[in-house]
């Protein structure tokens, strides 16, 4: 007890280099969790971009490929899913709920969705979370439009707002569909996937904005053979005035495209998932992929595992330097603390004694940075995670320390005393040779 009375009036004395070495562990111990917690949680965020679907149904790429153009609307599926596929496969047995996914138009570089209203019933992120609105309702006609929280927050749209639909994705729209805008009339909160990033419009509307539902399913009795696309574009003015009250009625948003990107199925019990999986893999009519979204996000995430070992390598590296410059303090101190060093072996000190004054005054700065940086490390977690949660979609869990993350700083603790071993040698040695023949 008199050597911790002892040390703590040490480093009292010398209470700036202290605090200094001290605010540094602190620093790298805030860091080291902090990197931590964000890659547990961003692997756990990323694996509930969707959760809730059983299946993703698309046509036949890879697995990654599908979901990454289904969920995170990055690339583009070269091939669909048609129509009539969609309804056979829509009434197998066990199916709970399907959700039509449409791709392939963009407004000012952000993704438009064409889908159902379901989409906003059945459709979960996170731990099974539904989407919500912060403003307005679902669509419910066929010129309405809702668009995701970053697309509201960066374009500076509110309710009410017209908004014109390019063909082509990302910045490099083909074509204006200035002769169809929108408006807009929901807008939901911020879920940290892609869904913010997306305008959401009936699927009929995409086809009436391609004008494939003009000749291809107001006409069909009129037009027996399917048309190309370049044929159907010549009769868009022809049939817009004649046809423009009729699509007034057919605003109920069924439409009947001729294909759509792919398709999200929810099951009544998981006990289907396997057999309709395999079901659609085999589809005799059409070359169609089904994936487990779960199973195929953990394989995206295994191709990520660089980044985690990057990360958990650069909050080492900042251990380690301030680790280092405790060290280097606790050396350099050392030199002058020689005089303190005999006086304490005047008075009856053996070497032993100091060798564990210096050892458990570094254990004690190691202790507190440890201390002090789980203090900042909750502070910056509770400040950031609105933040990650809206940017970048990792919902940041503000718990208790894990198991892991304790023996992380247990790791600490252990390295800053073996670290504290080293100076704490050189004062024992000095003073069994300096006794009192110390210069002053």
């Amino acid at each position: 007890m008199i050597l911790i009375k002892l040390a703590i009036s040490s480093l009292y004395n010398r209470r700036a280099s202290a605090l200094l070495t001290l605010f540094t562990i602190a620093i790298s111990v805030m860091l080291l969790l902090s990197i931590e917690r964000v890659r547990v949680d961003a692997k756990s965020s990323f694996s509930n971009t969707i959760s809730g679907t059983d299946l993703i149904v698309g046509a036949r790429t890879g697995d990654i490929q599908l979901l990454l153009s289904s969920v995170f609307r990055i690339g583009h599926a070269n091939n669909g899913v048609s129509w009539q596929s969609y309804q056979y496969i829509k009434q197998q047995r066990g199916v709970k709920w399907t959700i039509p996914l449409s791709l392939g138009d963009s407004h000012k570089g952000q993704a438009v969705l064409g889908t159902s209203v379901d989409y906003f019933q059945h459709y979960k992120f996170a731990k099974k979370q539904s989407l919500s609105f912060s403003q307005g309702q679902p669509f419910r006609h066929l010129n309405e439009v809702v668009l995701g929280a970053q697309v509201a927050e960066n374009l500076g749209y509110s309710l009410g707002d017209s908004i014109v639909i390019s063909h082509g994705m990302g910045n490099t729209s083909f074509h204006h569909h200035d002769d169809n805008p929108f408006t807009v009339v929901g807008i939901l909160n911020a879920t940290g996937t892609p869904v913010d990033k997306t305008l959401h419009i009936p699927l009929a509307a995409i086809e009436q904005i391609h004008n494939t539902n003009h000749t291809s399913h107001e006409h069909e009795h009129e037009h027996e053979h399917e048309h190309e696309h370049e044929h159907e574009h010549e009769h868009e003015h022809e049939h817009e005035h004649e046809h423009e009250h009729e699509h007034e009625q057919h605003d109920d948003l069924i439409g009947e495209p001729k294909q759509i990107t792919a398709f999200l199925i929810g099951f009544d019990s998981p006990l289907y998932t396997l057999q309709v999986r395999r079901n659609i893999n085999q589809f005799k009519d059409e070359a169609l992929l089904a994936i487990m979204p779960g199973v195929t996000l953990r394989e995206l995430w295994e191709m990520l595992t660089i980044v985690e070992k990057i990360l958990l390598l650069f909050s080492m590296v900042v251990v380690l330097v301030s680790l280092l410059g405790m060290l280097t303090t606790l050396l350099a101190s050392l030199n002058q603390r020689r005089r303190e060093l005999a006086i304490l072996r005047s008075v009856g000190a053996r070497p032993w004694h100091l060798f564990a004054l210096i050892s458990i005054e570094s254990l004690l700065t190691t202790f507190w940075g440890c201390l002090v940086g789980c203090g900042l490390f909750y502070l910056l977690m509770s400040l950031a995670a609105g933040y990650l949660q809206s940017h970048a979609g990792i919902t940041i869990t503000i718990a208790m320390l894990s198991g892991y993350e304790l023996m992380l700083i247990g790791a600490i603790m252990a390295a800053g005393f073996i670290v504290g071993l080293i100076p704490a040698t050189r004062a024992y040695f000095y003073s069994l040779s300096d006794g009192m023949s110390i210069k002053i």
